[in-house]
């Protein structure tokens, strides 16, 4: 068998990995794991020449023909989202997320099916996106049972125990950044969110990046109901309350929400995407509000995210009913991944 030909880093995905040791010696073994996977599996490369590979925030996606049938290798930077993602797509089994077809745990590589890249949910019609999120969710909340891939997630309830301890302690290192009582909201919610959490017996398989960037077409998208011709890629796994799921839809698209009063617009949505996946709204308001209060601590922790900072902000103090003073005006604030050199959301 001839030797498969070298696939090229794309440069931002050499950037982001370059700043370190550890990304620096993955980014050089890349081309090495790729041709490997390739030949492993049997796989034809399907890039046009020069063309360069997809790349997200944690690894290179290169189209591949299997057995003549369009598909793509991931391989990922092995971190611990990536570790748990085949578990998760697993357990999915094509149902409401993209279908993994392989995958190898000492590469971090996946081989998956092939959806319409360039056709997100970033730009469909609000309502259309509400049905589509919904539906998928629906698919996509399994409940626990004995299968072993349910011991390698975390839960929900206990990243709530996690930040009553270090969201305080986080607050005060980085010179209190906002104001206290948005904090203690934060904390209102993982106490009593946690605790309840706990006690549920409502847990699911939770998709914590669910947000519209991440659910592509798939080919053709004839299929009623209308979420069938969509599937969630790139799933950050964890256990407990569905709730959890909806804040990335509200810390994305803010450029829509409308103009006259956003903040009422932004209550409205995280209600109807709720109601369109048969969700608890003032349980999705209370954990999205926790976690943009950690995602604001992570940005005030990073230099360059004042504008993502001011987001997260916003939107937390939105949620908590309080919308913070002296914050740029909503559509002017920078969607996840726009500002500091493209930096992936939390």
């Amino acid at each position: 068998m001839n030797q498969s030909p070298a696939v090229p880093v794309p440069p931002d995905l050499a950037r982001r990995y370059s700043g370190n040791s550890a990304g620096r010696a993955w980014l050089a073994s890349l081309p090495g794991l790729v041709r490997g996977r390739l030949e492993h599996w049997d796989l034809a490369l399907d890039l046009e020449p020069g063309a360069l590979p997809w790349s997200g925030h944690g690894g290179l996606v290169v189209p591949v023909l299997a057995a003549g049938v369009p598909a793509v290798l991931k391989v990922a930077f092995p971190h611990d989202e990536a570790l748990v993602e085949r578990h998760a797509l697993a357990l999915w089994n094509g149902h409401g997320a993209v279908r993994m077809l392989a995958s190898d745990a000492g590469t971090c590589s996946m081989l998956l099916e092939r959806l319409e890249a360039g056709r997100s949910l970033h730009t469909v019609p609000m309502d259309t996106a509400a049905e589509v999120w919904g539906g998928l969710m629906r698919e996509l909340s399994l409940i626990p049972d004995g299968k072993p891939q349910w011991r390698e997630f975390g839960h929900v309830a206990a990243r709530a125990e996690q930040w009553s301890d270090d969201l305080p302690a986080e607050w005060e290192q980085l010179g209190r950044p906002f104001p206290r009582w948005l904090l203690e909201a934060a904390l209102e919610v993982c106490q009593t969110r946690g605790a309840v959490g706990r006690r549920s017996g409502a847990d699911v398989l939770v998709n914590t990046d669910f947000h519209f960037l991440n659910i592509l077409a798939r080919p053709g998208g004839s299929e009623q109901p209308v979420h069938r011709n969509y599937a969630a890629i790139d799933p950050q796994p964890m256990v407990g309350e569905a709730e959890f799921a909806v804040a990335p839809v509200l810390w994305n698209r803010i450029t829509d929400l409308p103009a006259a009063d956003p903040a009422a617009g932004l209550l409205d949505r995280c209600r109807d995407f709720s109601l369109a996946a048969g969700l608890d709204d003032e349980a999705a308001r209370q954990w999205s509000l926790a976690r943009e209060v950690d995602n604001a601590l992570s940005y005030a922790s990073k230099p360059g995210h004042g504008g993502d900072l001011a987001r997260s902000l916003w939107v937390a103090s939105t949620l908590a009913g309080r919308t913070l003073d002296g914050l740029p005006p909503p559509h002017a604030l920078p969607e996840p991944g726009q500002a500091a050199g493209n930096a992936a959301s939390p």
